[in-house]
């Protein structure tokens, strides 16, 4: 259902290049060491992942098709937890932004753990919108084009008619994507945007639904750090806290439509900016995941963290699409760049240095 995999080397090393010079000029812009090329900002604490009974209810067809992969048991897992804004810059909470929930799942702990893991987590990066604002992989080589030139007119004016036009686009997606309300991150529901496998047959996309006795006081108007805040103050003084529902929902190419078409399956797959019809294919819940309380991690173990669903994914979860191809060298270099310095990495980044 992919289109090729052999995405071309150079491509690859130009798209890194861009947000490694993203990530540096965001730095030097805000006089501060290097954070993350994206979702900068953010706020870290301890979970529990719990896995439902997925027969409970169902269909049996239907029931069998979910219990795949952490999901054909119910069973809880370790899991660590981190609320972001997407921009690049350690921005204002009042500024428009998509929010980030990412969290990791510690498949092995304790010698008792998931019998079909091939490693230590599974990690689950999800956003406050049901698509991306990168299309496909030619999205992300035009805004890393512009990324890396000295200013975006210089940037732009290299461009072909063709990809000014790609640019624009995403440009638009961004700008209709941040136009969120200001919401409490516990309040918030987040999606993955792309595609994942789901055992050996089907894919899905994954969404965080919270629990509608998620509780928050209002956000301090004027408080730059409103949405950090106001998570830390619940996880250290409320007496019930946050869960989110998690969801699968199917890629279904006979029920799902696009502009009033049915489309192929790698349609679906390779175009990361269109959403997945939930009235077409709705999600179903197949897990739980609750914030700890008291259990906020210092900025320094948050700086120190990362997810990565490239690196950690069973196969049975592995995620698929050109967009998560190339972003897997993305994030090892970002992270890379964050311990040894972007001048070190640009160059190996492409090839899967983690």
């Amino acid at each position: 259902m992919e289109r090729d995999a052999a995405t071309d080397e150079a491509e690859i090393a130009e798209i890194v290049r861009g947000f490694l010079a993203l990530q540096t000029r965001t730095a030097s812009d805000e006089n501060r060491p290097l954070h993350r090329g994206v979702h900068t900002k953010g706020v870290c604490a301890k979970a529990v992942f719990e896995v439902l009974d997925v027969a409970k209810g169902r269909a049996p067809a239907l029931a069998t098709r979910l219990a795949r992969g952490i999901y054909a048991q119910p069973r809880s897992y370790p899991a660590t937890v981190r609320f972001s804004n997407s921009d690049p810059h350690l921005n204002d909470d009042w500024s428009p932004d998509i929010r980030g929930l990412a969290f990791s799942v510690e498949l092995v702990r304790f010698g008792s753990s998931y019998a079909g893991a091939q490693v230590a987590r599974q990690d689950y990066s999800l956003q406050s919108a049901p698509a991306l604002v990168f299309n496909d992989v030619r999205a992300l080589l035009v805004f890393a084009k512009v990324a890396a030139a000295p200013n975006q007119a210089a940037g732009l004016g290299s461009l072909s008619f063709r990809d000014q036009s790609i640019f624009a686009r995403t440009m638009v997606s961004v700008i209709e994507k941040t136009r969120q309300p200001v919401r409490p991150y516990q309040q918030l529901r987040y999606w993955s945007a792309a595609p994942f496998r789901h055992g050996s047959e089907d894919v899905v996309k994954y969404s965080a639904s919270p629990a509608p006795a998620n509780g928050a006081h209002p956000l301090e108007m004027g408080n730059p750090n409103a949405l950090r805040d106001e998570l830390i103050r619940h996880l250290n003084e409320d007496g019930t806290m946050s869960s989110f529902h998690i969801g699968l929902q199917f890629l279904d190419t006979d029920r799902m439509t696009h502009e009033g078409k049915r489309r192929d399956a790698s349609f679906w797959i390779e175009n990361a900016a269109v959403e997945w019809p939930e009235a077409q294919a709705p999600f179903h819940t197949v897990a739980r995941l609750t914030l700890l309380s008291k259990s906020q991690l210092s900025a320094e173990a948050c700086e120190a963290s990362y997810i990565d669903v490239a690196e950690n994914s069973t196969v049975d979860s592995a995620p698929i699409g050109g967009v998560n191809r190339v972003r897997r060298y993305v994030v090892a270099a970002s992270r890379n760049a964050r311990r040894s310095g972007p001048q070190q990495v640009e160059d190996a980044s492409f090839r899967g240095s983690t």
